[in-house]
């Protein structure tokens, strides 16, 4: 009998280290998509200041489009709405109307001999551009980590722990509707 308590004692502690790597596992990947969305926030923050002054910059140019640059205004307020609550969702939608706004600023600009030629413009459109290219680079780590999470909460055993301590799945960051417009934007300033 003695050997048979052995056994199972022996058998009860391999499944709760087993059951103890599967949570810490989890717990891994949940601060990994958190840390994946604050390298996003960080650059949705640092866009976010910059685009005040773009808008600045051009309506120093009177005949320059001001439903533009209105709708770049609200949608910047959409995207920081979203980003402060973190809803993913509202954040996609917003993120495409803003990335829209902005591409079509600097497609107006090209219209405007003046204001290319402005310093401050061409940099505020080389700062612009360098974010948007760093937040494309970190939405795709983000959705990597999302994606990671989200299959270990969906896989068995895996499931069993996620959902006794309430591990979720997580949404994916989709700009869907402007994939289209970030390459017209790649290549308006290539």
């Amino acid at each position: 009998m003695a050997i048979g308590s052995i056994l199972f004692f022996g058998a009860v502690a391999v499944v709760a280290l087993y059951g103890i790597m599967l949570y810490n596992g989890l717990v891994a990947l949940k601060h990994g998509v958190a840390k994946a969305w604050a390298n996003i926030d960080v650059l949705l923050k640092q866009r976010h200041d910059e685009l005040p002054k773009l808008v600045e910059v051009c309506k120093q140019y009177k005949q320059f489009e001001q439903d533009t640059l209105q709708r770049v205004i609200e949608a910047r307020s959409r995207v920081q709405t979203a980003r402060e609550t973190q809803n993913i969702g509202a954040l996609g939608e917003a993120e495409g109307m803003l990335r829209r706004g902005i591409g079509q600023v600097f497609a107006i600009a090209e219209a405007y001999p003046e204001l290319k030629a402005n310093e401050n413009f061409m940099q505020l459109q080389q700062r612009i551009t360098s974010l948007e290219n760093a937040i494309a680079d970190r939405r795709e780590l983000y959705n990597d980590a999302v994606n990671i999470n989200n299959v270990r909460v969906e896989q068995f055993p895996d499931a069993v722990i996620a959902r006794l301590f309430s591990f979720e799945s997580k949404a994916l960051l989709e700009f869907s509707t402007v994939e289209k417009a970030d390459v017209d934007m790649k290549q308006l300033f290539s």
